[in-house]
C-alpha cells in the first residue's frame, strides 16, 4: 500500500504538483492502526492565493467552452472513476478507516453523481420572458459565477468533494479545494489525479492540503471565489456563513444532523429494526445522514429494543481491510474520548445500557442506550459514532414533538404500514429528508439533498446544483423605439 501513497507528497496548484510553502508537514496514518501513510508539506495562504488565481485564469477560457465538449470530459470523469476502483477503495480503506461496503459504496455514489453532472452544460438553458413594455424582450441567462471554493469533511470525503466539484466544473467555473487534513488525498489529491488523467484543462482546478491553523480564513476571505461551498460541522458552517455574509458571497452549507427514526405502532419491527442498525452503524455512525434519535411507540418498545439488540449482536467491528468488517475505527481518539464522555454522562442521566462494546484504541464498538430522553446528552448532540439512543413515546403526537425539538433538520425515517399516512407524517417533521420504510442514509443524484435549520443553507443535486453554481443574468432587448419624455 506503502507506494499507493508516496504519490501524493505534494500540492496540485495551477496544472503542477508542486511543494507547499510552508515550513511545516503533515503526516497522514491509518486510523485503525495509526501507521504512516505519508507526509506532505502543507500550503500556506500564498499557495491558497496562487491556486485561486490559476482558477481565475483558467475559468475565462473554460466557461466559453462548448457545452459538449465540457460534458464529454465530465463523462470522462466517471469513467476514470469506474476504472480506478480499486485504487480509490484501497486508499479509503487505509485512509479514512472505511469499511470495504462503505468504500465501495461511496464510489458507486461518486459515478452517479457525475454521471448527472456530466448533463448540466446542456441544461443551462436561456429564457425569453414577456415583458409589459411594447418591442421589449426579456431574456434570461445562466451563467457560472465563476471560481467555486469546496471545503470538505473526512467522513465521505470523494463523494462529498466530488459532489461540489463536478457540478462547479460542469457549470463553467474554477475550483479550489480544501480537504480535511486527515483525508486530504481521497478528498482531493486523487481527485487531481483522475481530472488530470482525463485532460481537464490545466489551472482550473486546484488542490491545496493545509492547515487551518497556519491559514486561517484565507480560503474563505479570499475575494476571487463568489461561493463557498462547505461540508462539515454546524458550528464550523456558521462561521464560514459569517464570513461569506461580510463578504458578500454565496455559502452552500451542508452541516450536521440529529436525524431521527419514527417507529409508529402499526410498523414491522423486525424490518425497522434492521434498517435502524444499518442506519445507526454504517462508517461507525460517522455520517450526516445516521441515525441518533430512535424513536419508539411503547406498545412495540420492548419488542423493537430485543429485535435491535439481537441484529446489532452479529455486526463485526474491527480492521476494516476484512471484508466481514461493518464497524471500523473512529478518525482519531479525539472522537473516541468525546463520545465515551457523552455515552457516561446520558448513563449518569438516567439512559439504560442495553450493550456498550469495548474500546481499543480508535475502535469503539457499538453501544445501544434505551429510555433515552431528548434532554440526555447522546441525544441532544450529534454523536457521529457508533451510539444508538432508543427514546419511548406513547403517541403519534409525542413522536412528532420529539423529532422536532432539535437545532438539527438534515434527514430522517419512519415506518409505518399505512404509507399516505407516513407520508402525513413526515411532511411535520423539520427536516429536508424523510424516507418512508428505509432508514436515513440516502442519496441519489437526481433529488435536492440538504438541511433545514443547522443542517445548513441550499441544496445538492441535478437542478439544484446547478443553480447552486451559476447566477442568473437579466438581458433585456428593446426591438423598436421606446418613447421616452425627453
Amino acid at each position: 500500500m506503502s507506494n499507493i501513497f508516496n504519490e501524493y507528497t505534494k500540492q496540485y496548484i495551477d496544472g503542477e504538483w508542486r511543494e507547499g510553502k510552508s515550513q511545516n508537514s503533515y503526516t497522514n496514518r491509518n486510523p485503525y492502526d495509526q501507521s504512516e501513510l505519508v507526509s506532505i508539506k502543507l500550503a500556506t495562504v500564498e499557495d491558497v492565493e496562487q491556486a485561486y488565481e490559476s482558477a481565475k485564469a483558467a475559468q475565462k477560457e473554460w466557461a466559453k467552452t462548448n457545452a459538449y465538449v465540457r460534458s464529454g470530459i465530465i463523462h470522462k470523469i466517471a469513467e476514470a472513476v469506474e476504472k480506478n476502483r480499486e485504487l480509490l477503495v484501497n486508499i479509503l480503506v487505509s485512509e479514512t478507516g472505511s469499511t470495504f461496503a462503505k468504500a465501495n459504496a461511496e464510489v458507486d455514489f461518486v459515478v452517479g453523481d457525475i454521471k448527472e453532472y456530466a448533463s448540466l452544460p446542456l441544461r443551462m438553458k436561456g429564457e425569453i420572458l414577456p415583458s409589459f413594455i411594447p418591442g421589449k424582450e426579456n431574456r434570461v441567462y445562466h451563467l457560472p459565477v465563476g471560481v467555486v471554493g469546496v471545503i470538505s469533511p473526512f467522513n465521505f470525503p470523494l463523494y462529498l468533494s466530488i459532489r461540489a466539484i463536478i457540478p462547479a466544473l460542469a457549470t463553467g467555473n474554477g475550483v479550489v479545494v480544501k480537504p480535511d487534513l486527515q483525508t486530504y488525498i481521497s478528498g482531493g489529491l486523487v481527485i487531481a489525479k483522475l481530472l488530470e488523467e482525463v485532460g481537464l484543462p490545466k489551472g482550473l482546478f486546484n488542490v491545496v492540503v493545509a492547515d487551518i491553523a497556519e491559514i486561517g480564513d484565507a480560503m474563505i476571505e479570499n475575494p476571487i471565489p463568489k461561493v463557498i461551498s462547505f461540508t462539515g460541522s454546524s458550528a464550523a458552517g456558521r462561521r464560514i456563513g459569517e464570513i461569506c455574509g461580510r463578504n458578500l458571497k454565496k455559502a452552500s452549507l451542508e452541516l450536521g444532523g440529529n436525524n431521527v427514526m419514527i417507529v409508529l405502532e402499526d410498523a414491522d419491527v423486525e424490518q425497522a429494526a434492521s434498517a435502524a442498525v444499518f442506519g445507526k452503524f454504517l462508517h461507525q455512525g460517522q455520517v450526516c445522514m445516521a441515525l441518533n434519535r430512535i424513536i419508539v411507540h411503547r406498545k412495540i418498545y420492548d419488542q423493537f429494543i430485543d429485535a435491535f439488540a439481537k441484529k446489532a449482536s452479529v455486526i463485526q467491528a474491527g480492521n476494516p481491510a476484512d471484508p466481514n468488517t461493518f464497524v471500523g475505527p473512529l478518525i482519531n481518539e479525539r472522537q473516541v474520548d468525546k463520545i465515551q464522555g457523552l455515552v457516561d454522562q446520558a448513563i449518569a442521566e438516567g439512559a439504560r445500557v442495553i450493550k456498550r462494546g469495548e474500546v481499543k484504541g480508535t475502535l469503539m464498538e457499538p453501544v445501544i442506550l434505551a429510555d433515552v430522553t431528548n434532554d440526555m446528552a447522546t441525544a441532544k448532540n450529534e454523536v457521529f459514532g457508533p451510539v444508538a439512543n432508543i427514546l419511548p413515546v406513547d403517541s403519534e403526537e409525542e413522536a412528532i414533538r420529539i423529532a422536532n425539538e432539535t437545532d438539527f433538520g438534515l434527514s430522517g425515517s419512519l415506518f409505518t404500514r399505512d404509507l399516505e399516512h407516513g407520508v402525513e407524517v413526515a411532511l411535520q417533521i423539520e427536516t429536508g429528508m424523510m424516507h418512508i420504510n428505509d432508514q436515513s442514509i440516502n442519496t441519489e443524484p437526481n433529488v435536492p439533498f440538504g438541511g433545514e435549520k443547522s443542517s445548513g443553507l441550499g441544496r445538492h443535486g441535478s437542478d439544484w446544483s446547478l443553480h447552486e453554481f451559476t447566477s442568473p443574468r437579466w438581458v433585456s432587448v428593446q426591438k423598436e423605439a421606446r418613447p421616452f419624455p425627453f
